[in-house]
């Protein structure tokens, strides 16, 4: 029976890796700066891009998503959620050169870390974006 041994390099190596590893994963989510500013951002399931910020604001939490597609028009519905329970819901229009929209709330901050699921339908193409962010 063969033992083998593991040189400290090594262990650090593995250490160093195992602590990158979670970032690799949710590479589009980035500290904004002294503010306490989040911001994460993706693809929805067609050509739309989104991006979902999240902040401190007096004791409360300031949270924008944004869906641009391009597109100037473009009816979407979309429910905004923290930590899974709903916060708002409507309906918005794209507008501007840039075909987007954004939705704005001020929610309460909760013990520990806030989750927020932001997520938008466009009835006309099935399209879906499902935008998150953590504070």
């Amino acid at each position: 029976m063969k033992i083998r041994s593991t040189t400290p390099a090594a262990v650090a190596a593995a250490a160093l890796l195992a602590a990158t590893l979670p970032l690799a994963v949710a590479g589009s989510a980035q500290a904004g700066g002294s503010d306490g500013r989040v911001i994460n951002t993706g693809s929805c399931s067609g050509s739309t891009d989104w991006k979902m910020k999240a902040k401190p604001d007096d004791g409360r939490i300031e949270v924008e998503a944004e869906i641009d597609s391009n597109r100037t028009g473009q009816s979407w519905t979309w429910v905004l959620r923290h930590d899974g329970g709903v916060t708002a819901r409507g309906t918005s229009v794209t507008r501007g050169r840039s075909g987007s929209f954004s939705v704005e709330r001020r929610t309460v901050d909760a013990d520990g870390t806030d989750q927020f699921t932001f997520r938008a339908v466009n009835p006309a193409t099935d399209e879906v974006c499902v935008a998150t962010v953590a504070l």
